[in-house]
């Protein structure tokens, strides 16, 4: 972040009121937080009323806390953490709930739009065939992705192919790379900034020649050049909070993609399921 409303905000501070100073200085302090809070939150948490919120936000020159909170967001450009992209979110929307509604459901719908374009149907289709000849499918994902990474799995074993997990972080993940074999693909997910566990997992498919699928949200990465396939999934709108159905969604087409392509296999599993069910009951 820019240091300008700092700056203003030692600049202007011995101008200002005791309680006005204080409320600046909070609002310097904490301004992810300030970005998700209305005057009367901020108040709160500093024991003084609304007003003198108000009032201090305009002692610093800003017409009012939407004003502020433009600036502040704008600061936060640079950044990209869970706090910063949730604090752009909710400064764009406001305090208005349909607002939220609304923003969730347009960048879904902008996501969609892109799958089914004639790029994005051909990316799931090229996905579907560098998957379909593997023994295994080996799906990878930490943090938020991870819980993606479990239902894909869980879903591609129900479907008739073998799938294992690639959730681990730091030296637990490289015993679970040990059981990487040739005939494996891989499934990545992974957005943001490549980080160590993702980059492990790409150079050690790469040396056993194992074709990846990578699904993420840019296709300029390196972490892009080294795939087999980009399934780009956009997890919401740039620099905002992440949304995950648009994933979830081009990964359940990939799961019923490779279905269709072993039919037999896929319902003759689903069958054994049945009469596994019928064992262990209701």
């Amino acid at each position: 972040m820019t240091d300008d409303f700092r700056s203003t905000v030692r600049r202007l501070t011995p101008s200002l009121s005791p309680a006005a100073a204080r409320v600046a200085s909070y609002l310097d302090r904490n301004r992810a937080t300030v970005l998700a809070s209305s005057a009367a939150q901020i108040a709160a948490q500093l024991g003084t009323s609304d007003a003198t919120v108000i009032r201090a936000v305009q002692a610093l020159g800003f017409d009012g806390l939407p004003d502020l909170k433009q600036a502040l967001a704008a600061g936060l450009d640079d950044r990209r953490t869970p706090a910063a992209d949730m604090g752009r979110t909710l400064a764009e929307v406001g305090d208005d709930a349909g607002q939220a509604i609304d923003a969730v459901l347009d960048a879904h719908r902008e996501g969609m739009e892109a799958l089914r374009t004639e790029a994005g149907r051909t990316a799931i289709l090229a996905a579907i065939t560098a998957l379909h000849p593997a023994a295994r499918i080996g799906v990878f994902g930490i943090g938020p992705s991870a819980h993606l990474a479990r239902y894909l799995a869980f879903q591609l074993t129900r479907s008739g192919r073998r799938s294992f997990l690639l959730d681990a972080t730091g030296w637990s993940l490289a015993d679970q790379l040990l059981g990487l074999r040739a005939d494996d693909a891989v499934l990545l997910l992974a957005y943001g900034q490549p980080y160590r566990e993702v980059q492990a997992v790409m150079a050690e498919a790469r040396r056993l020649g194992l074709r990846v699928v990578l699904v993420t949200d840019t296709q300029d990465s390196a972490l892009a050049r080294q795939a087999t396939v980009v399934l780009l999934a956009r997890r919401g709108r740039a620099n905002q909070v992440a949304l995950h159905a648009t994933t979830l969604i081009a990964l359940e087409a990939v799961i019923l993609g490779l279905a269709a392509a072993d039919r037999d296999n896929a319902l003759q599993q689903l069958a054994d399921l049945d009469r596994l069910r019928k064992l262990v009951g209701p």
